[in-house]
Formats: structure tokens, sequence, C-alpha cells
């Protein structure tokens, strides 16, 4: 288990979207989030208290929680000193990029040498089967998205908090780093052999009972030529029932792309429906949650109003609005 509560790394993030990973944890594990340590040149912000290594550990921080997600998922060089530094003072580390912290000689001997611990949370755990297609009892629902760090896990989680309180049941069901650092278990999807990734996510979410919501994080994009495997294998080995279209209105092109557009709503809707029948032919499009941190309030509401006319689906900002309006949609 990883120690909580975090110090969150931000290290020399260029952008508040690069620091997604310490965002969620801030955002829906507040209590876990005593402050950011950021480096020189950092230009993302949580508005947490700023905090020395000393400081965090002054305020009872555990673990250093590496919170940046960047392109190769690789461990900076400039980062080195000072997460050698937090082991040295007693902290533990955390981290859910493709690179490794097991990997690195200098931080595995500072980890051995000082009794502390390093966690990888993007290692899968043990082996997952091949996907069969066959048909699981419960329900689920899976977030698709227009483009990738879209708003795909906050749509799941807020569905999962409102239907918690509900009384309903439901269990929010983690496929990345920032999931898993936030629930403390899931499935880190896309470090999964491809053959086995859909069997993963057969295996994340087993039969259950009839009433009883799986809420699947989703990943990538169907139109992103870089991460469009990873939310395939969601798909089919999902077997959603419900599927919810992701979007950010104010993206001109492809997160890390930007000689690619993002596709229309519509075009997500037809593509996702195409895919997902060949597991579920009942599966249905259900809502839209649009993330509209870009925008004003009366920008916002304007927008989402507009998307509802033109689309026919309840369209929300779960995180800003509630996901109240999205759960009254999932097919009983």
């Amino acid at each position: 288990m990883i120690e909580t509560p975090y110090l969150l790394f931000l290290g020399d993030a260029p952008d508040r979207l690069a620091a997604k990973v310490a965002q969620g944890i801030r955002d829906w594990r507040p209590d876990n989030a005593l402050g950011q340590l950021r480096l020189p040149g950092c230009k993302a912000d949580l508005g947490l208290d700023e905090m020395t290594l000393e400081q965090g550990l002054q305020a009872g921080a555990k673990t250093l929680v590496i919170g940046v997600a960047n392109r190769g998922g690789t461990i900076a060089e400039a980062w080195k000193p000072v997460l050698r530094q937090a082991l040295a003072l007693g902290y533990d580390l955390a981290s859910g990029l493709h690179h490794l912290l097991r990997d690195e000689p200098d931080l595995v001997e500072a980890a051995r040498n000082h009794g502390r611990k390093l966690h990888d949370v993007r290692l899968p755990p043990q082996r997952y089967p091949i996907a069969t297609g066959a048909r699981r009892s419960g329900k689920r629902c899976l977030a698709v998205g227009t483009d990738c760090s879209i708003g795909k896990m906050y749509t799941a989680l807020a569905l999962d908090r409102t239907m918690r309180e509900r009384g309903m049941r439901a269990t929010f069901r983690a496929t990345g780093q920032t999931g898993i650092l936030i629930t403390g278990e899931g499935v880190p999807l896309d470090a999964v052999v491809a053959d086995f990734m859909a069997g993963a996510v057969e295996w994340l979410t087993p039969d259950n009972d009839a009433d009883h919501w799986d809420l699947i994080e989703g990943q990538g994009s169907l139109f992103h030529p870089s991460f469009s495997g990873v939310t395939l294998a969601l798909i089919h080995g999902g077997q959603p029932d419900a599927l919810i279209l992701c979007h950010e209105p104010t993206r001109t092109h492809m997160r890390g792309l930007p000689h690619y557009k993002l596709p229309s709503l519509e075009e997500l809707r037809e593509v996702s429906l195409r895919l997902a029948r060949i597991v579920n032919p009942d599966v249905e499009v259900v809502g839209i949650a649009v993330n509209t941190a870009a925008l004003g309030e009366e920008e916002a509401l304007a927008h989402l109003e507009a998307t509802e006319k033109r689309m026919g689906l309840p369209t929300v900002d779960p995180y800003r609005q509630g996901a109240g309006r999205l759960v009254d949609a999932l097919p009983a």
C-alpha cells in the first residue's frame, strides 16, 4: 500500500495539463494532497501550499508522488536530486510513469540505503487472460473522448460519487496511473501487453449483480493516432451498456499532434457505437460530458445548452455541475 498523505511533485511541468496526475489527486482526494513541490520554470500551479521536502515532512507527508504525465513517461534527470533527497529524508516515492523508478539504479540504491519504498503504479501487478468476449452480468459504463486528457476519468468519478450518494451500487474501475493513485487499485492498462489489454478489462469488470454498475475509467481516444489502441481494448473488454461522450470545446488539435484536428461529437458517437456493438449490440450513448474549465460561467452554460440541443442528449460538465443528469440517463 502507498502511504498517505502525499506531497505532490510537479517538477518542471510546462502546463497544468502536464500535471494531470497531481491535479486528479488534488480534486478527488484533497485530504491526501498536503502541498506541491515545483522546480524553477514549472508552469503548473494547483493552488496548493508550496512546500519544501522538509516542510512536507513537518506537515505529515509520507510519500512524494510524481504528479507529472509527460509524453513518453520519462523520469527527467533534472528531477533526480529532489527524488534522491526525498528518499534520504524519509519519503517513499510513487510514480505512474512508464519509465519505472525501480529501473533507476541511483534511486534503487537510495531507497535501499534509507529503508524506503519505490511504488511504480504503472507496473501490471499480475498476468491477465486473453479476452473471450463472453457476456457478463451486471452493468458497465465507459466514457470515450474526442481526445486524450479531456475529462474521461473525472466523468467516471463524478458518476461514482453521485450514484453512491443516491445509494446505488457502483464501483469506479481505475485503468490508469491517476485513477490507481486515487483509489489504491486498478489495472495500468497502457502498460499491459497489447494481446492482453482487453482481457485485463474483462478481469477488472467481472460478473456482478444485475443492479451493479462498473464505471470504467476511459483512456486515450479512438481518433488519436498515438493512443487509440488502449481505447479499443476498453470498449471490447468492457462491453459497456452505456457510453458517455467527452469533449473539451477550446481545443484546436489533438494533444501533442498539432497536425490532427479533433473529431466532432457526431463522429465520436458513430464510431464508438459501431465498435462497441461488436461485443454488446444493446449499448447506448446516454449523454455528453463537456470539460468547461476554460470557459466562464455564462459561456459554459451556453455551450452546454447548444450541444444538448444539437445532439439530443443530456449534456453537462459533471465536475462543475454534478453528474446527476448523466446518472438519470443510464439504462435501467
